[in-house]
């Protein structure tokens, strides 16, 4: 019997051992082609897993079912969740870099055709500025020998306004020794008509003092008076010459020389002013190509953290794959424990069911109603249920949203980098603009005048000597073409999601199937609620519209109420599986646990059996295909043993590996033929009597305690893919 097992397990090893090299050289390639990482990285994350998937699934039957069942999880939200941000890292790493590269490049040539326009716009100046200068200058000379002129000329007035003022000074002394002469005249003289009447006075006094008795005689000098207005005029003429000759002197000569001095003075006074406004600021403390490298460094900046999150996403994307081991265990765990989590399918072993439950005239559930159709559909039918139908629109949705952002970086990568090429092919001859016809003007002439136009006239020759770069080659775009391959492969990743939006409800059955093969008598007892759910339904939808008797609910309506409410309320059937309050039922037809019921003696087999159903089944059970029960196993009385005895006997009982602590596969119909009684197999054995034996038995899982305590003969091929495996991590180490 051990020998047959290891004969069947080493196929599967194998098979287990190729699958899991096979995924995880898969998931090596994915990260070195698609992600674009380190050869050294992908290779020792691809020998990390093959190591680990490989020996996994070629010596542990649980870890083969967890893999097969993690396989149905791409297709599913995880899956898409996974491809949806490996597209978007690709979409962003790739053309959104080039994007962001060749909007990079075009503000480069922007700013260096802005700088070459301020460069010739300032030479431009400069030079129409130069005569400007020129002339500027010219007139600054001017103005210095204008100025050397000036201050000769103020000498000059200085030397004659002092030869003037001693000039001045000499006839301002004649003019007061005139005056002084005029003062001093009739100081001297006085007034003479005034003197003469005094004369003739103090003459006629005398003549009275002389000649008392006759001083009638005297009056006769009164008369002489009339000669003193003679004499008041002669004397008039005679002191007022110098007055005169003073009046002469200011009217005819100082006052006209004075006024010839300032007509001198004013014939050499002169101001030069040149008043300037040319002003042309062309500084500033950063250039435009450092200002938009500024701006694009920014940018960079500013997107840094988004790319580091994604490169860090890239890198841990060996934990989306722990993702879907773990939720391929809590599938696994909620099939075990909840009857109503994913039971909605109408298999193979559910059409059994109910045709045996007809056989037995019992109530029956087939043909479905078109709403039952609608909720319960087989594995393998093209329509949908009711829970994929409501998320199928939404995954649609999320697909067709996610792929319109994604083709819209792309076509923003493409056509800007389209629009730069045609840019660089139209732009890319070297331009240079001169004029067309010169003209050329002389002044022949000397003196500051002649320099002064001669410096004018030079600015239209060196305006027309100037050359303008309208396009230069050092401004050129140089733009980065897409990579096609990256296009292709993000849309391969777009097609693989759309094909898990149209199929991936159909690929997600597998789930189920993959438990179903591993687990059959679980899909037994799920599908025994599955029958009584739609059968309890039904019932109490003829209650409801008034066409059932309450005699046919009286004993069962409340147990099926609660069915319809734990079938509707998840978190009801979780609380009632935690409270205890679970009820059996029949895993042939589905009938509720009564007394009479049998149920299977085999350990960890789950198989409960009704009467009817015991009868039918021949006392076999149609989980492990072992005897449903033996009538006389309870009269039998085990011998006793002693201990020398005992532990031998359970010494071959580990090496025969028959002790079974774990669940184990259960053996198909070709292993346990019906018919056959397999007691020695099925029963339970005692434990190993040594302490040692007992600690690895309480420890370590049945799958390892059979490897190590099997013959020599047993689980060759697993023995040598051990001793394969360790040498590769020798080699490894080395």
């Amino acid at each position: 019997m051990g020998k047959e097992r290891g004969n069947q397990d080493s196929p599967r090893s194998l098979g287990g051992l190729t699958l899991g090299l096979l995924l995880a050289s898969i998931y090596g390639a994915l990260v070195l082609l698609v992600q674009g990482h380190n050869v050294w990285y992908c290779l020792s994350i691809t020998v990390f897993m093959g190591a680990g998937m490989g020996l996994g699934m070629a010596f542990s039957m649980k870890t083969r079912m967890t893999v097969l069942l993690a396989l149905p999880h791409f297709f599913t939200k995880e899956g898409k969740m996974m491809i949806m941000v490996l597209a978007l890292c690709l979409t962003v790493q790739g053309p959104g870099t080039n994007l962001m590269h060749n909007v990079s490049q075009l503000a480069k040539a922007l700013s260096c055709g802005a700088e070459l326009a301020q460069n010739q716009t300032a030479e431009r100046l400069q030079r129409a500025k130069e005569p400007l200068l020129n002339l500027q200058r010219k007139i600054k000379e001017i103005g210095q020998n204008a100025k050397v002129l000036g201050d000769r000329v103020r000498k000059f007035i200085r030397s004659i306004t002092d030869s003037t003022r001693h000039i001045a000074r000499a006839l301002r002394s004649v003019w007061m020794w005139l005056a002084r002469a005029g003062n001093i005249c009739n100081r001297e003289l006085g007034d003479p008509k005034t003197s003469c009447f005094r004369y003739i006075d103090k003459a006629r006094d005398k003549c009275e003092r002389a000649l008392p008795l006759l001083f009638h005689i005297c009056y006769v000098i009164i008369t002489f008076k009339a000669l003193c207005g003679m004499i008041s005029t002669l004397s008039f003429m005679f002191c007022t010459i110098p007055k005169y000759i003073q009046t002469f002197i200011r009217a005819n000569v100082g006052t006209p020389l004075t006024d010839a001095l300032n007509r001198v003075r004013a014939e050499f006074e002169f101001n030069i002013s040149v008043v300037h406004h040319f002003s042309v600021n062309l500084n500033a403390s950063k250039s435009l190509g450092e200002v938009s490298a500024d701006i694009m460094e920014a940018v960079h900046h500013h997107m840094e953290p988004y790319h580091r999150v994604l490169e860090l996403f890239s890198y841990i994307s060996f934990l989306a794959v722990l993702f879907l081991w773990y939720r391929a265990v809590k599938y696994r765990r909620r099939y075990l424990r909840d009857d109503t989590f994913d039971n909605v399918y109408i298999t193979r072993r559910f059409v059994e069911m109910d045709l045996r439950c007809a056989e037995q005239g019992k109530p029956t559930v087939l043909p479905l109603s078109g709403r039952e159709r609608g909720r319960y559909i087989p594995p393998g039918a093209l329509w949908l249920s009711k829970t994929e139908r409501s998320q199928y629109g939404i995954q649609l949705f999320g697909f067709l949203r996610h792929t319109l952002l994604g083709f819209s970086i792309i076509l923003a990568d493409y056509s800007i980098f389209w629009l730069l090429d045609l840019f660089r092919h139209q732009l890319s001859a070297e331009i240079i603009a001169r004029a067309p016809s010169t003209m050329t003007i002389s002044v022949n002439g000397t003196g500051y005048t002649s320099d002064i136009y001669k410096d004018l006239v030079s600015a239209f020759n060196t305006l027309q000597e100037g050359e303008v770069s309208v396009l230069s080659q050092a401004c050129l775009i140089q733009p980065v073409e897409p990579d096609h391959g990256t296009y292709i492969t993000i849309g391969i990743l777009y097609g693989i999601w759309l094909f898990i939006a149209v199929f991936g409800s159909y690929m997600a059955r597998l789930r189920r199937a993959v438990c179903a093969c591993y687990f059959p008598s679980r899909e037994l007892e799920r599908l025994a609620y599955l029958h009584n759910i739609i059968r309890a339904r039904r019932e109490w939808a003829v209650f409801a519209l008034g066409r059932g008797g309450t005699q046919r609910l009286g004993d069962s309506g409340k147990s099926k109420l609660f069915l319809i409410l734990i079938s509707r309320f998840p978190l009801l059937a979780r609380l009632a599986r935690r409270a205890g309050i679970q009820r059996k039922h029949c895993l042939t037809c589905g009938m509720a646990e009564r007394p009479d019921f049998t149920a299977c003696i085999t350990p960890n087999c789950k198989g409960l059996y009704c009467s009817d159903c015991y009868k039918t089944l021949n006392n076999i059970c149609s989980v492990c295909m072992a005897p449903l029960s033996y009538p006389d196993s309870g009269d039998e009385e085990l011998p006793d043993f002693d201990s020398e005895d005992e532990s031998a006997s359970s010494d071959r009982e580990l090496q025969e590996v028959v002790v079974l602590e774990t669940p184990e596969p259960v053996p198909s119909p070709s292993e346990h033929p019906p018919g056959i009684n397999s007691g020695a197999e099925s029963r339970a054995q005692k434990p190993p009597n040594t302490t040692l034996k007992r600690v690895m038995l309480s420890v370590l899982p049945g799958p390892c305690i059979r490897f190590l305590w099997s013959r020599p003969d047993q689980y060759r091929c697993r023995k040598a893919f051990l001793g394969a495996g360790f040498g590769m991590f020798l080699g490894l180490g080395e």
